[in-house]
């Protein structure tokens, strides 16, 4: 079905953040958009208050009788009622893969692909291009500080950003003429066979790149890459095509030389800190540059650039305690995160509440996680978030901290931080939340408690 065409759709998990994008994307067009999500939450909220229609409970009878188009994430499952009701109507189902591939097929689609990295990056090179004489049309997967949204459209510009995402191989619906590859560490082991599986997966989205576009790849990951198109390697701190170097720190400032083709960018301004940050912006400004946007755009717009929500977030930013939220959920975006904070305060006590995303991924990565986790002073473990997933027998939060080898270490509940109850006693100098479940919806009483802490 070409989806331009419909005149009335149904989302069917209109929460994800994948899914509302596209959602605002009809909703701009004028075409009738209602949804359903099992959880009210920030971006429900906003996109009610945007002027669509969602119910939160499996009911049938508020759904209009004139969709013509039902667009479907699969963490919605296929014994969803609402699902059965909708298919069993006749109604094409599409899912939101296919949807994003038909949307951006008419651009010149960045894509930006890899297991962890590709929200950042998506969203830095918007801005950038946003910023920028050339604009761009965007769907992210995380909220733009900048824009307020996980959604930009620019009727006047033929490039689209678009965050292509290896979860149910779904970045293989794209036709990408700028290929990003971020990362390709072993995760979604519940849907490839093993880390080989998710490799080949991530060369065959390499090959979808148009061959008169060009191909940004982090340095040394083990993938099978096309002849063409053209292929660029990017780094921090070593040869590369495109690297930066000479990093340092001021607080939450980052300063640094861009360098590729035997030129330099030097003194590059960022306050979206953090050495995994830096290798992000190394790869968006290389984007931006190959593109044709100028040394004084690409400048203005880094230094602007005010960051992704959840990602590296800094709460609080004080000269006696610093809170960072972010987004991390895999071992080695929890390593990367505690790293940089180690790099950009170096000496003071760290301090992290983790909250573990989905029950296989804890089961699959144990021992890694054990290893991150280690590299805090202070853990505060919450419950596991299931997310789509039932529980596994002997998987659980007690378990994931018996891996845990330093001395500070405790099992705590949510209400306990809320109340503040858990931070009694505790010498907090950085304190970092980490997660991809609703440990988000912690974060404002976090800061309250925080703050009171202090005081």
């Amino acid at each position: 079905m070409d989806v331009q065409k419909a005149k009335n759709i149904f989302f069917l998990g209109i929460g994800g953040i994948g899914m509302s994008a596209i959602a605002r994307y009809f909703h701009q067009k004028g075409i009738a958009v209602t949804g359903y999500d099992k959880t009210y939450s920030r971006i429900t909220n906003d996109l009610e208050e945007e002027g669509i229609s969602i119910i939160y409970k499996e009911d049938i009878p508020a759904i209009s009788e004139d969709i013509d188009l039902v667009i479907w994430t699969p963490a919605i499952k296929v014994t969803n009622p609402l699902y059965i009701y909708l298919e069993s109507q006749g109604i094409p189902i599409l899912k939101r893969s296919e949807v994003l591939g038909q949307l951006t097929h008419r651009y010149k689609t960045i894509a930006v692909a890899g297991t962890h990295g590709k929200t950042s990056v998506s969203t830095l090179i918007t801005h950038i291009f946003n910023e920028s004489s050339l604009g761009c049309s965007a769907f992210l997967g995380g909220i733009s500080t900048n824009l307020e949204s996980n959604f930009l459209y620019n009727p006047d510009s033929n490039f689209c950003v678009v965050e292509a995402d290896e979860f149910d191989r779904s970045f293989l619906k794209l036709n990408p003429y700028i290929s990003v590859i971020t990362s390709c560490d072993a995760d979604h082991l519940d849907i490839y066979e093993d880390a080989a599986d998710l490799r080949s997966t991530f060369s065959s989205f390499a090959a979808r790149t148009n061959p008169d576009g060009v191909l940004f790849v982090k340095k040394a990951l083990p993938l099978y890459l096309p002849s063409t198109p053209k292929n660029y390697s990017y780094s921090i701190n070593e040869n590369a095509d495109f690297n930066s170097t000479n990093i340092h720190y001021e607080g939450n400032k980052a300063q640094f030389n861009f360098n590729f083709d035997n030129q330099r960018i030097e003194d590059l301004v960022s306050y979206f800190p953090g050495e995994h940050n830096i290798e992000n912006a190394t790869v968006a400004i290389a984007v931006a540059a190959w593109a044709g946007i100028s040394t004084a755009e690409i400048r203005a717009a880094l230094e602007s650039f005010k960051g992704v929500k959840r990602r590296f977030e800094f709460i609080i930013n004080e000269p006696d305690i610093v809170y960072v939220d972010d987004y991390a959920h895999h071992p080695q975006e929890l390593r990367a995160a505690i790293l940089s904070l180690k790099s950009m305060y170096p000496g003071r006590s760290i301090t992290g509440i983790f909250q573990p995303h989905l029950f296989s991924r804890t089961r699959d990565f144990a021992n890694e996680f054990g290893e991150s986790l280690s590299l805090l002073d202070d853990l505060m473990l919450l419950d596991i978030y299931p997310a789509r997933e039932e529980p596994i027998e002997g998987v659980d939060a007690q378990m994931l901290l018996n891996k845990v080898v330093i001395k500070n270490k405790t099992l705590v509940k949510k209400d306990d931080l809320i109340t503040g109850k858990a931070l009694k006693n505790k010498n907090l100098q950085i304190l970092i939340t980490l997660g991809a479940g609703d440990i988000g919806m912690l974060v404002e009483p976090l800061k309250v408690s925080v703050l009171k802490h202090k005081g």
